[in-house]
């Protein structure tokens, strides 16, 4: 069962991704879908998304303008994407890669003496 959830999360990030590319435009920014999460019973699936090149709020009126969107793109996911039951999409800001990029910058920032 595990196999399952696992591919049908990828199939559903895959198929949204290219739909919210098509279907969605956020002006400078750059929104993309990170990983999907969905639960067992198939009804929720919980989208971490990234918004690169924003400022803070560009980014929550990216998460807002996704939301407004939701059953929009739950019915075209529909079309693309057959399960017996269409999940109902929540978006989440995904900082991962934020967090990677600050530990990036602060390693290059130690300064580490030469063992001469």
């Amino acid at each position: 069962m595990k196999h399952r959830l696992k591919r049908v999360s990828e199939v559903i990030k895959r198929e949204l991704s290219e739909i919210i590319v098509r279907d969605i435009s956020f002006g400078s920014t750059l929104v993309t879908v990170q990983e999907v999460d969905i639960t067992p019973d198939l009804k929720h699936a919980h989208v971490y998304v990234s918004v690169l090149g924003a400022k803070e709020e560009d980014k929550k009126a990216a998460i807002a303008k996704l939301h407004d969107h939701r059953k929009a793109l739950q019915a075209a996911m529909s079309k693309r994407v057959v399960l017996k039951y269409t999940p109902q999409l929540h978006f989440r800001f995904d900082e991962a890669l934020e967090r990677g990029t600050r530990v990036i910058d602060l390693l290059e920032k130690i300064d580490i003496p030469d063992e001469d």
